[in-house]
This record gives C-alpha cells, structure tokens and sequence, in this order.
C-alpha cells in the first residue's frame, strides 16, 4: 500500500530532500544539492517566491520506507498576472513503479482542480531561475548544480499517465579550444564604436553589488515576451543577490554600458560546481565548503548561465563584446571547456549565439503537461 504525508517540518523536509541520495546512489551521472540550501529554498519564511505563490512537499511511502516524492506549486503570477491557470510539479523522484508516481501526481490534481485551474505541468520550480525539466536524453551525461537528473523510465511512468510533451530544452558542451577569436574581435571593435558601448569588468564582488538590480531588470526586459517568463520581483531580487551572488567569481560576470553608463547587456557564467558536490554529497560542513571553494577557484570547466541583452540592442552584435571579455579571462584561467544550461529549443536567438563554437547536444529535456 502507498501513503502520502506531507513534509512540513525541518526533519521531514530534510528526509524529503535526502530521498535522491539513496535512489541516485550508485549514479556517476547525479550531481547532489546541497542539503542546507535545498532547505532554505523550501522555508516559506526565508524564500520571498512564497509572497505570489504556494508550495507543498509530498512524500510516498511503501512499509515504511519512502519510495518517492513531488512538490505542487502554484505561481500565482503566473496564474493572475498572465492568466496561465496552470499548477506545477517540481522535484519529483521516484522508484520505477507506476502506481507511485500516480500516486504522488494525485495530490498535484488535488490542488489544482481546488483552485479551478486547467491544466498541469512540470517537472519545474517555483520561477524561471530554479531548475526544468524532465531529462529526456543524455542519461550517460554528468549534470550540473543548476539540472534536475532522472532515470529514462521517469518519462514513461509520464506519457503512460496521459502527459504530453509542452516545452523542450537543449543542453549543449564545446571546447574552449572551439572559440576562435576572430570570429568577434574584430566585429566587437566597430559595435562598441557604432553604438558607444564599452565592457565592465568586476575582480570584487561587493563592486558587483550596487549594480545587481538593475541586471535583474534588464534579465526581465529580455525574456518578458517568452512564453514561459514570470518576472522576477524586486523582493526576489535582494534575495537572489545575497545567495547566489557570492557563489560566483567577479570575474565571471561581464557586463556592457551605454555612453551614458546604462546596462545593456550581461552575461553570468559560473565554475563548474559538479565534481565538488558530487564529493560533498550534500554536506557544507565540516569539509564541504572548501571542495566548493576550491572549485570556485580552480575549476577548469564553466558554464553559461544566464544572458540578457536590452531589446533594443538584440541582434546588433552585442554579444561579441562578451565573448571578448570572456575569451581574455578564460585564456588567462585556462577554461578547458563550456558548458550550457537549458535553452529553451524556440529561443533560435540564443542559440545562434554559439554557431561559430561547433558546439554538442549532449542532453535535451522536456517538460510535460496534463489538462485536468
């Protein structure tokens, strides 16, 4: 028999957090959270997404042994404010049982059909800055701190409960031996002449600082007209900066001005955190920390995390500027490979992006979406 409780206290959440450990223990390929972080992000004190939407944790059990587990979220930006009456599930995981992951889905029903909302999809978080998507291909691909893993049967257990495929993403991997300088140069060279734009570097995060808001408001601008986008509030900001800020290297993150000192264009990549989590299996402490810190340092791989570029400045050529800059700074560092997070596969702007760096699919995922 399966049951499902509700994981609301500090030690359920943190058995609802662990439960991956176990069901990934033998997988090359599952790159752990970290277990604190994971809990702060589910605190609806600490986490400001909870001011516009709702969340609960749900755990499935057989004989006394959890077997399973799924987050139901409503956005409620995303339901009042782009009149998408969607409920969404998120960190699901389970063993390859049917009757489980039906189980656990029962309770998105649930909440979904208690708000008078139409359909269901996921697997994705609680905004567009959290992980998505069910991985579809690239099993035998190592993740990244910023993917979901999952097993194939994962997508069966889905399409045999009548889900149909709603978004689509690609992951991508190219050398950095692949960048060929000339490619933007000598085209960065006449774009900052022709439009008086000029490169911003950082080497200290509290210079970064005073100018996070506004790349948040420009991260808005940019991806305002994708289907999928619910902004990201200015209460979410601060909380963002203080986090995830620290967990970056100034020097990773580049942004281009205007003659009059405005932003137009950012670009964040992050040291690959990969082989550290996957050593520290959760834990900050008492080591943890310094694996992180020495990979924050030293790690050879990066990955590309987020883009905007101001509307009126896409498809000018901004981006040669940023690879400028980040070609000096990955030369200097030694970067031996770059590494994409999930693009959504109808963003054919991002993707142009990297044509002339011959980069690899090596993993696509997918989200799913039920009408209720």
């Amino acid at each position: 028999m399966i049951t499902i409780t509700e994981a609301k206290t500090k030690k359920e959440l943190t058995e609802y957090i662990k439960f991956p450990f176990s069901l990934y223990k033998d997988s090359p390929y599952w790159v752990p959270p970290i277990i604190a972080d994971e809990l702060e992000s589910f605190d609806k004190t600490k986490n400001p997404v909870f001011d516009n939407a709702e969340a609960y944790f749900y755990l499935a059990y057989r004989n006394n042994e959890i077997v399973g587990r799924i987050t139901a979220i409503i956005n409620w930006s995303e339901v009042n404010n782009q009149h998408k009456r969607k409920v969404r599930f998120g960190w699901f995981d389970v063993i390859d049982d049917i009757e489980v992951t039906k189980a656990l889905l029962e309770k998105v029903f649930e909440l979904g059909r208690k708000h008078n909302l139409e359909h269901v999809e996921g697997p994705m978080g609680f905004s567009n800055l959290d992980k998505v998507g069910l991985l579809t291909e690239g099993y035998d691909q190592v993740g990244t701190m910023i993917t979901w893993y999952n097993h194939a049967y994962y997508v069966t257990h889905l399409e045999q409960l009548g889900f149909q495929v709603e978004k689509q993403y690609i992951e991508s991997i190219f050398p950095f031996s692949n960048v060929k300088p000339e490619f933007f140069q000598k085209a960065q060279a006449l774009i900052k002449k022709r439009y008086g734009l000029k490169p911003l570097n950082f080497t200290k995060t509290k210079d970064i600082m005073p100018h996070v808001d506004k790349m948040f408001d420009l991260f808005n601008e940019t991806y305002a007209k994708l289907a999928s986008f619910v902004a990201i509030s200015d209460i979410q900001k601060e909380y963002f900066k203080k986090k995830y800020i620290s967990f970056i290297n100034p020097e990773y993150i580049k942004f281009v001005l205007d003659e009059n000192d405005n932003l137009v264009a950012f670009s964040i990549v992050m040291p690959s955190f990969t082989e550290a989590l996957q050593k520290i299996r959760g834990k900050l402490f008492p080591f943890g920390f310094l694996q992180l810190l020495k990979a924050k340092r030293h790690s050879k791989d990066v990955v590309f995390y987020l883009i905007g570029i101001h509307p009126e400045y896409q498809n000018k050529g901004v981006t040669a500027i940023i690879f400028d800059e980040y070609y000096k700074t990955f030369s200097e560092k030694g970067i031996k490979n770059c590494i994409r997070t999930p693009e959504l596969l109808e963003n054919n702007a991002i993707h142009l992006l990297w044509k002339n760096f011959d980069p690899k699919i090596h993993c696509q995922r997918k989200t799913y979406l039920k009408n209720l």
